[in-house]
């Protein structure tokens, strides 16, 4: 792992915050299969502000014996075993999505990820279930912290919905693609980077009174 931490390590107490987003079949991350994932990786430029990097993706095969609740299918229109899904198995996708995010993780000199996602721990539950299936002993992720972004944005925005979040953040907003993975976790991500990219610009404009104050 890299010796020093890099602006962006250092803006968030060593952790590495990767966007999440998953598509399941059902509440229950135990019974209920993971169909698909996405991870956004940020980067911070030269004046410390963020912003999407890497964007990475895996429509995941039903484990043996997951309950598929019909309901959860129809609202995010997935159709688990499609021949055209080119779906890896959860160990295989699992690998695809941590790869790049222990990459990311020593690139940056983080001690580990921290899983940012819109009322986050749906997504980290269904991923920590699908770990310990997979007897994966390498999570890059933190165990149990996250930061949500429906929190900021109820903060920044006065809007917990993601697509009103979205809305309310002059961003637009496609319902025909919402529901995918890479869909609402680029969403997200976007969310993410421009309410942490918003708070450096009011501190920064603070800072000037602060000192005459002072």
């Amino acid at each position: 792992m890299c010796s020093q931490k890099s602006p962006l390590a250092s803006r968030f107490r060593g952790y590495l915050p990767v966007i999440v987003d998953v598509e399941t079949a059902g509440f229950d991350p135990v019974k209920n299969a993971l169909l698909e994932i996405a991870a956004v990786i940020p980067d911070m430029d030269e004046d410390g502000r963020i912003g999407i990097a890497e964007v990475h993706h895996s429509h995941v095969t039903p484990f043996p014996g997951a309950k598929l609740d019909q309901a959860a299918l129809d609202f995010n229109k997935i159709d688990p075993y499609h021949p055209f899904r080119i779906a890896l198995d959860e160990e295989q996708a699992l690998a695809k999505i941590f790869q790049p995010i222990r990459a990311a993780v020593k690139r940056h000199g983080c001690t580990r990820a921290i899983l940012v996602g819109h009322n986050p721990a749906f997504d980290l539950n269904f991923l920590n279930a699908a770990v310990d299936r997979c007897g994966i002993k390498r999570n890059p992720f933190h165990p149990f912290s996250t930061f949500d972004t429906a929190t900021l944005c109820g903060l920044a925005y006065g809007q917990t919905v993601l697509a009103k979040a979205a809305r309310a953040a002059g961003m637009d907003w496609d319902h025909s693609q919402a529901h995918s993975a890479v869909y609402d976790a680029e969403r997200t991500a976007e969310l993410f980077c421009g309410i942490v990219n918003r708070w450096k610009d009011l501190v920064a404009a603070a800072a000037p009174e602060a000192s005459a104050i002072a």
